[in-house]
């Protein structure tokens, strides 16, 4: 049997891979699916589990000895080897079974090439991990990020990790946040691939660490690639010890954003500042709360 990915280099495979997975959801949406429970309110339908299964398909033809991990069927090979794909095959599960087309479709290889497809428009999005393009009818071109647009999306799904200090419902509310931006909710990691293409000024989002994550890794990647400014919601570098993800077009936009979550509108030192301290206070003596919390909060966070 012929293998019709020979010769393809690390960014052919996933955006083939990210195809593979796109044509699945295309073709299932709108059918009756079955549901998947995963608890806590999560599911997955049919079309994630079918989606999942071409793109790994792909995988093994193409990198038979790397390893994959996967939303629906966890880890196949080594989970410390040296190159490991991840794989969210439907993001926006919700979206899709509520009859919604806001989903994506992510492979990545850890900190490598990746592609986010969009099943419905027909747009991959994609990296080598040193430059970032999207392919549209058959033709190619670099994303350019740019905060023109200034939507801003921001992911209200659970878990809220940082609460009470960072709730991203708060950043929405602020007045300083509505006179710049204009907020958006899509629900689906297709908004960082946006970012990255210019069609999203930043894409916000509570959490741990996202960088190994099989629902963020692609758009970190293509955000990285295509020159946005990308870190935790406390401004530091994405890692092992990371909290969440802001990922800006641009370094003003980011610094912007920075400052509301760290300010507010509730006075100089902010809701997350606050909520530091009066975590330090639980464990150390009063006099050294203020020297936690500037500790804590980086004066001039990465941009």
């Amino acid at each position: 049997m012929i293998n019709s990915y020979a010769g393809l280099d690390d960014a052919g495979v996933a955006i083939a891979a990210a195809r593979a997975g796109a044509d699945v959801v295309r073709t299932s949406y709108g059918r009756p699916l079955a549901r998947i429970d995963k608890g806590a309110g999560d599911f997955a339908t049919a079309a994630d589990v079918e989606a999942e299964k071409a793109i790994f398909a792909v995988l093994r033809a193409a990198r038979p000895d790397d390893a994959v991990l996967g939303e629906e069927s966890g880890q196949q090979g080594a989970s410390d080897a040296a190159r490991q794909w991840l794989v969210d095959p439907l993001c926006g599960t919700l979206n899709y079974a509520a009859g919604n087309m806001l989903v994506a479709v992510n492979v990545a290889l850890r900190d490598g090439a990746a592609a986010v497809a969009d099943p419905f428009s027909g747009e991959v999005f994609f990296t080598s991990g040193e430059t970032a393009w999207v392919r549209r009818a058959g033709a190619s071109a670099p994303l350019t990020p740019t905060p023109a647009t200034r939507l801003v999306d921001v992911n209200l799904d659970p878990p809220f990790p940082s609460a009470p200090g960072f709730r991203a419902v708060d950043l929405l509310a602020g007045p300083g946040f509505v006179e710049r931006f204009r907020p958006r909710v899509v629900s689906t990691t297709l908004a960082l691939a946006w970012v990255a293409a210019g069609k999203r000024a930043a894409y916000v989002t509570d959490g741990g660490d996202l960088s190994g994550s099989v629902h963020f890794a692609a758009g970190i990647a293509l955000c990285r690639a295509g020159g946005c400014v990308v870190t935790g919601i406390d401004g530091a570098p994405i890692g092992a010890t990371g909290r969440g993800l802001v990922a800006a077009a641009d370094a003003d936009t980011h610094r912007a954003l920075m400052a509301m979550i760290h300010g507010g509108s509730q006075g100089p030192s902010g809701l997350w500042s606050r909520a530091l301290g009066a975590q330090a206070a639980l464990v150390r003596p009063e006099a050294d709360v203020q020297a936690g919390i500037r500790r804590s909060v980086p004066e001039h966070p990465e941009a």
